[in-house]
């Protein structure tokens, strides 16, 4: 008997709430062998939680789950390992203290001279760059995630479950992740795939299920939809989002003085970077991972040191200030790992947002009725989904983490704000909601340092960019038709180009 396109995961009618907040409202989806299974859905949709379920993390309040025919209703991680299902997480998880191979197979049994000869023929065969015996705290976050998807492929699971892999890679490591999954589709594996990047929906996936207010809105074979359809499914009823403008005269900008000037400043990840930045301007910083991108915003920032050059602020010179010293003055740096170093996950939502003025607030006790009002004032005005802003921000979705942890950077009033990556791993509704804070912010006279791995997003986004390469400024785009996502990636990649010092 032929049971190759009997499912290998069936969901039935799945609910689930949380303090009287219906997640999931009767959720069913099947995924088969052989199959690429989307899952697409807005920020709070209730994708984090289905999959929780499926994995053991959360029990359904009611409906049916069956593997392989098979009715199942975990109560661990474990047990869904044993069942052949393995999570490959958005967020990293990596232990720093241990090497590469020891971060892969952490807890895998067998032979372990067998395990590494079996992921260095992965590593080969996916084209990554990865020394075993490296230890993992050197690692940047694009390597911790293949990590994590090196530890999914190597445990042979039945349902592979990849929860936006391709957010912080190269375009080469993304292409050969697909290849890896056309592979493990083609032996029979099934991926349940969440993404917020439509191309990949369509490039990669047989079918799609479309995760709106904790109902699947639509599903069926990706060839039946379009962009337009996903985005209209994804899209609340009697609800329209209007993006703003990301245009403005370039005359404009060029009447006002540059409130942060970068001058000829080196390290050892980049060397002699000049860079200007107006109010009310953004400035894309562009580059594959390793051009040196989020090393010039630590050094900016004041957290990694510098070689030398000169930084000026509103014309005063910060190169000796300290990291408080420069946020106060109006410098503000939301980091690319927002999970390492830009929130507190295990604290509230109030916590969060006025950690980084309490020193402003009070010298003695902490102002619990100015922090709340902050907090609510922040929640309303980024629209953060949550129950109270005593909820812990671990609770919440990576779009509404992101919305927190600006929030918080926001609270300290800045001048020149530097977003690292502000939408790695958020679905397209977040993303959207994203680009509109950041268009206010423009709007209200702040200057934006924008670094971001999307090329399309720089595009978007900027009203200039610099394309970095090797730790070094190859080329400055000043006009928005100049910038295309060809021209940018060309210079991304070093093609046919000369360092440009500016």
């Amino acid at each position: 008997m032929d049971i190759t396109h009997n499912p290998l995961l069936q969901i039935e009618n799945m609910y689930k709430q949380f303090t009287g907040n219906h997640v999931l409202k009767g959720v069913s989806i099947e995924v088969l062998p052989h199959e690429v299974h989307a899952i697409v859905g807005g920020n709070g949709a209730g994708k984090s939680t289905l999959m929780k379920i499926i994995t053991g993390l959360y029990p359904p309040d009611s409906g049916k789950m069956a593997v392989k025919g098979k009715q199942v209703r975990f109560s661990s991680t474990h047990e869904a390992h044993h069942h052949g299902i393995y999570l490959v997480p958005q967020e990293p998880l990596i232990f720093p203290n241990m090497s590469v191979e020891e971060n892969i197979l952490i807890g895998l049994p067998g032979k372990p001279s067998d395990l590494k000869t079996k992921v260095e023929k992965l590593i080969k065969r996916l084209g990554w760059n990865l020394q075993l015996e490296e230890s993992a705290m050197t690692l940047s976050i694009a390597e911790q995630q293949l990590i994590e998807i090196l530890r999914g492929l190597t445990r042979e699971a039945d349902i592979l479950i990849l929860d936006e892999p391709t957010s912080t890679l190269t375009f080469g490591e993304i292409d050969s992740l697909f290849q890896t999954i056309r592979q493990l589709t083609k032996a029979g594996i099934g991926v349940i795939y969440i993404t917020h990047r439509f191309s990949e929906i369509f490039e990669l996936a047989d079918k799609v299920s479309v995760l709106r207010d904790g109902i699947i809105s639509a599903k069926g074979p990706t060839a039946e939809f379009t962009y337009e359809r996903l985005l209209a499914c994804l899209m609340p009823e009697n609800k329209q989002t209007k993006i703003a403008d990301e245009t403005q005269e370039v005359a404009k900008q060029e009447k006002k003085r540059p409130i942060l000037e970068v001058e000829n400043l080196s390290s050892l990840k980049f060397k002699d970077i000049s860079i200007s930045l107006r109010p009310g301007e953004i400035l894309g910083i562009a580059g594959v991972v390793g051009a040196g991108r989020t090393e010039l915003a630590e050094a900016i920032s004041g957290l990694a040191p510098t070689s030398c050059g000169n930084i000026h602020l509103e014309g005063d010179e910060i190169q000796s200030l300290s990291v408080r010293q420069r946020i106060d003055k109006g410098l503000i740096y939301v980091p690319e790992d927002r999970h390492k170093h830009g929130i507190f996950s295990l604290s509230s939502i109030q916590n969060n947002i006025s950690s980084t003025i309490l020193h402003r607030l009070t010298k003695f006790f902490l102002p619990f009725t100015k922090e709340d009002a902050l907090a609510a004032d922040y929640v309303s005005q980024l629209q953060i989904k949550t129950t109270s802003t005593k909820q812990e921000v671990k609770d919440l979705s990576g779009g509404n983490q992101q919305k927190v942890v600006l929030s918080k950077s926001l609270a300290t009033s800045p001048k020149v704000i530097i977003l690292d990556e502000p939408t790695r791993g958020i679905d397209a509704n977040a993303r959207r909601d994203i680009y509109q804070i950041i268009q206010k912010l423009k709007q209200n006279g702040l200057a934006v340092l924008l670094i971001s791995s999307d090329i399309e997003e720089v595009v978007k986004l900027s009203d200039r960019v610099v394309v970095l390469y090797e730790g070094r400024i190859v080329k400055a785009l000043e006009r928005k038709e100049d910038m295309t996502p060809d021209t940018i990636a060309s210079y991304a990649f070093g093609i046919g180009c000369e360092v440009n010092h500016r």
